[in-house]
């Protein structure tokens, strides 16, 4: 593993339905848990990246405004959209530039401020991520994209609505010990079958929430890295990979071909395979992607995700312990700031500073972050 750049510093907000600040105040409490412990002031990070999903708020370009408040000028910012994986794609172009020598010290910072919309205006936001000629105007949103990935996986496999649920009961296990969750109630099978159809066969439970948050990432070169903390935390691999917009292209409707192509991508860089990684956050936005993640990444076969299930190898203790800081299921999913929040886990978990959900020995964590309904896809390995 080369050891050139590193995760020095993260953070994010309390994820809440709603904040009741400005987006620049919510972007500060990610920020400065992120500069906790670390011997670096603002003035001294060299370039900024601010991710979020747009037409959220009323701020237009807010990487400017962001950057001021958190006194990050006059150094360059920069701003990048990827939907659902934006601060992913932002850590992605944070580790080429330092790994260029362009800057030593890049603060990547994701937010988003949903509770200014309605949920239906949110949906609309959201359904066009996709193709706005051949597919939202349809009604194609993102629960209606994901039902159809579980129906497709249901017939292919024979996988039952009550492996989803299991997804759902598990994570919220874990989400009742985070903090920094919206949702902290534990949930059994049951309460998940029961709960509210919204697209079949995803009911209100298989989803997750909209929720205000921020969350940010302090990158740095080894040179840095070494005089401003004991213990970095080294980017291994980084794996991008894109599939058609509208899912009428997509080659297969039983997994996410992004994410198969940009975890290829990020093993091969990181010289590692599946069976080495000690720790895993998949963007589990719908109960069904969690299950798709398991084969998607290689930690089963195609349609024996729900084995894993079975067999508790995906609960901490396990083979492969996923999302057990509560997943997107708990935590709320605040667009540009979930990427983010899933590498401040995992990079707590190989620092051994992760408390009641330790993964023991953990030295190989990865990080998988999907923007829209697979158009993005985005697979980070980190290690120590």
């Amino acid at each position: 593993m080369e050891k050139d750049v590193a995760i020095v510093g993260v953070g994010q907000s309390t994820f809440v339905r709603s904040c009741g600040m400005t987006t620049r105040e919510l972007c500060y409490e990610g920020f400065a848990e992120a500069m906790q412990g670390i011997n670096l002031k603002p003035s001294e990070i060299e370039a900024s990246i601010i991710c979020s999903a747009p037409e959220y708020d009323k701020q237009r370009s807010p990487a400017g405004v962001v950057a001021e408040y958190l006194g990050l000028i006059p150094q360059p910012t920069f701003y990048v959209e990827s939907v659902c994986s934006s601060s992913s794609t932002g850590l992605r172009v944070a580790y080429s530039m330092v790994k260029a020598g362009l800057y030593k010290s890049i603060a990547v910072v994701g937010f988003q401020k949903m509770s200014e919309l309605s949920s239906r205006e949110a949906m609309e936001r959201m359904g066009r991520g996709a193709d706005v000629v051949w597919e939202s105007p349809f009604g194609l949103t993102m629960p209606a994209g994901y039902a159809t990935y579980a129906t497709a996986h249901m017939n292919a496999f024979g996988t039952e609505e009550k492996h989803m649920a299991m997804v759902r009961a598990k994570n919220s296990s874990y989400g009742m010990l985070n903090e920094k969750a919206v949702y902290r109630k534990k949930l059994s099978v049951e309460d998940v079958l029961n709960s509210e159809m919204i697209t079949y066969p995803l009911k209100k439970f298989d989803c997750c929430a909209n929720a205000d948050g921020s969350s940010c990432i302090i990158v740095a070169s080894k040179e840095v890295a070494d005089k401003i903390t004991p213990k970095p935390v080294w980017i291994m691999g980084v794996g991008a990979a894109n599939d058609t917009t509208s899912m009428s292209g997509r080659e297969v409707l039983t997994g996410l071909k992004a994410a198969k192509d940009a975890a290829n991508a990020a093993y091969k860089m990181a010289g590692v395979g599946p069976e080495d990684i000690d720790v895993a956050e998949v963007h589990d936005c719908f109960t069904i992607s969690e299950i798709l993640a398991y084969e998607d990444l290689g930690f089963a076969k195609p349609g024996e995700g729900i084995k894993l299930l079975e067999d508790k190898e995906t609960y901490l203790g396990g083979k492969i312990p996923v999302n057990v800081d509560g997943g997107l299921l708990s935590k709320g999913h605040p667009i540009g700031a979930t990427g983010g929040s899933q590498v401040r886990t995992i990079f707590r978990q190989l620092r051994g500073e992760a408390g009641d959900i330790q993964v023991d020995g953990a030295k190989v964590g990865l990080v998988h972050n999907i923007g829209g309904t697979g158009i993005y896809g985005n697979v980070t390995i980190l290690g120590v």
